[in-house]
């Protein structure tokens, strides 16, 4: 009889959120293009539950040419009108727009030589953040400094807490509980 290992409670019985669990969330990630891929859904998750983004992922990817940031900073009115129509994403024109004009950002920082990764980690100096592994925030004064400077470069959806979300599940801040076996 297999034992099953001690999780964060968050995870939860969903066969989908335990794979993310314990293969996704919390594993640094140093892949620009993901990190950016991993900031447009959470904003795309704002007012809904994580699982709903996780089940429809693979649509996302899809209606965003694999969240290609050169792709998709080319959008224009028809691309929106298609996405809108897409049963397999969140349509939401708002969230849609702003996934494009990230896409934008993201490149105009390529451009000019700002490693989307770099950027990222600079704010932890490339090192993971620990929390107490008891308590888990909805948002630190870090996740307001960097929601801060996302918006002041025209991102969107990127309060500070979905931020801290960002920032837990690109591993930049390891918040597995105490007993979790990822910790």
């Amino acid at each position: 009889m297999s034992k099953e290992p001690k999780r964060c409670a968050w995870a939860g019985t969903d066969p989908l959120y335990l794979e993310y669990h314990d293969t996704e969330w919390g594993v640094p990630l140093h892949d620009s293009r993901m990190l950016w891929e991993q900031l447009m859904l959470e904003g795309f998750q704002a007012g809904l539950s994580w699982i709903t983004i996780l089940r429809k992922r693979e649509n996302f990817r899809r209606a965003f040419k694999g969240f290609d940031p050169a792709k998709v900073a080319r959008f224009g009115e028809k691309d929106i009108l298609r996405l809108l129509d897409d049963p397999g994403i969140i349509r939401s024109r708002a969230k849609i727009e702003a996934t494009i004009k990230g896409a934008r950002i993201y490149e105009d920082m390529r451009d000019r030589g700002e490693d989307f990764d770099r950027y990222c980690w600079s704010y932890s100096e490339g090192k993971v953040l620990r929390g107490d592994g008891r308590t888990v925030q909805a948002q630190t004064p870090l996740s307001v400094t960097i929601s801060k400077d996302l918006k002041k470069r025209g991102f969107k959806f990127v309060g500070p807490t979905i931020t801290y979300a960002w920032m837990q599940a690109v591993g930049i801040v390891d918040d597995h509980s105490l007993g979790c076996f990822r910790r």
